[in-house]
């Protein structure tokens, strides 16, 4: 079963758009506009992810991406 974590590789501020990228298995520039968009238009998108970055684990080195 694979789980969520910050990404190691797809990092630009803490990794949070990265890892759900990683986990949904889709481009990780799509859900960085998704979360722009909830941060400009709602406001939730600032505070979802300050949480998310506190909350998600960072990848572990051994974990196998397969």
């Amino acid at each position: 079963m694979k789980k969520l974590y910050k990404s190691s590789k797809n990092k630009k501020i803490a990794g949070v758009c990265g890892g759900i990228a990683e986990y949904l298995n889709i481009d990780p520039t799509i859900v960085r506009l998704i979360w722009a968009v909830l941060i400009f238009c709602f406001g939730t998108g600032l505070l979802a992810y300050i949480i998310a970055a506190v909350i998600m684990t960072e990848e572990p080195d051994y974990y196998d991406k397969t």
